[in-house]
């Protein structure tokens, strides 16, 4: 399996950035802390201007357009990451989080509810710590040494992926700045991915695991996760605010909710939408991932090659009809052909998460490429 780690910045031109960037003053105190709030920063993964609160998905102005099952999911988090910088050796973190609800039956509060930080190792991103919530109110020591004192290195922190995120503060020793960064590919057009609860994060063990952050990173791309759990239906109500989005490109991971009538029935139309917005945007379709226990099933592999042939049949439509820029990557081997690529059978565990990572990474490569 080929890395999907990159670096998104060398390491002087952060340093030249974070000299031209606006640093944040002390917003609150606690012990020998200074709080800055994580809303002032380019927030990476924040589509949209007209919030109902800083870290929703879907703009003001999709409520009651959508179905509410979408907009209530659209509160969480998911995908989102702030980017900064600091030389302070200790760096905490305080938020509170929208729902009481921490963690579900099959993924944990860290995935739920936590937020994930990285560091930058030279041209690697690499991990060093997660929340473990236990409460809607979460306050954590992150890190408390940092590897070279005095030295400003460059974070990102990647937000909750099934819960949403009232407020949230970085906390950093008294004498420390905290200076935002931009987001991944500041120069590039971002990629826009619309699926289910795969997309959405079930069931990574932590944020960054998720696919879609896997390849934000991996191309050093802003990513925009309008993964809705159990609800990714090619709804053209949704797919309205998507097409806003200068996007280089469109991914779309619905199959897994929806049934091969309503493939059959919504492709043409979500693509045609999309195309009509944007005339060169790639649009990459993807097949159902493969059910762990689908080779003791029948009746699962049926439906995955019903869903299946009704994407293929769309696509060969689409292509007889002249809808240029629209590609198709297939199901089966999505997250391996071992079937140890899920938490239940569905959603994949950070196993999966990388295998997909890698499927969806050498299916976008060429059509990023400069043509």
């Amino acid at each position: 399996m080929r890395s999907t780690r990159r670096s998104f910045l060398c390491a002087c031109s952060i340093a030249s950035a974070a000299a031209a960037l606006p640093r944040f003053g002390t917003v609150g105190n606690a012990a020998d802390l200074k709080w800055v709030d994580v809303a002032d920063f380019p927030v990476a993964g924040r589509a949209f201007a007209d919030r109902k609160a800083p870290f929703d998905r879907l703009p003001l102005r999709a409520e009651g357009i959508v179905r509410k099952e979408v907009w209530d999911l659209s509160r969480d988090s998911a995908g989102m990451c702030v980017r900064f910088m600091t030389a302070s050796p200790a760096i905490h973190v305080r938020y509170r989080l929208s729902s009481k609800s921490l963690a579900l039956p099959h993924m944990p509060a860290t995935g739920v509810s936590g937020v994930d930080l990285y560091g930058l190792d030279g041209a690697v991103w690499r991990w060093l710590m997660v929340t473990r919530p236990t409460s809607q109110d979460v306050e954590a020591k992150l890190i408390d040494a940092a590897p070279v004192v005095g030295q400003p290195l460059p974070y990102q922190l990647w937000l909750p992926l099934y819960n949403g995120v009232d407020s949230m503060q970085l906390g950093v020793l008294e004498g420390s700045d905290v200076v935002s960064l931009p987001g991944p590919g500041k120069d590039s057009k971002p990629i826009v991915c619309y699926g289910t609860s795969i997309m959405h994060g079930a069931c990574a063990s932590r944020p960054g695991m998720a696919w879609p952050a896997i390849v934000s990173r991996a191309l050093d791309r802003e990513v925009f996760n309008f993964g809705f759990s159990g609800n990714g239906r090619m709804e053209q109500e949704v797919a309205q605010y998507l097409c806003e989005v200068d996007a280089a490109a469109f991914v779309v991971d619905c199959l897994p909710n929806m049934t091969a009538e309503l493939v059959a029935e919504r492709t043409e139309l979500l693509v045609q939408q999309l195309r009509a917005a944007r005339k060169d945007a790639p649009i990459l379709l993807i097949e159902d991932r493969t059910f762990a226990s689908a080779w003791f099933s029948a009746e699962r592999r049926e439906q995955h090659e019903r869903r299946r042939r009704a994407l293929r049949d769309a696509f060969a439509r689409l292509q007889r009809d002249g809808v240029t820029g629209v590609h198709l990557l297939a199901g089966h081997g999505l997250l391996g052909d071992d079937d140890e690529g899920t938490t239940d059978g569905s959603h994949p565990n950070d196993l999966g998460m990388m295998r997909q990572a890698d499927k969806v990474l050498g299916a976008l490569r060429p059509l990023l490429a400069p043509r």
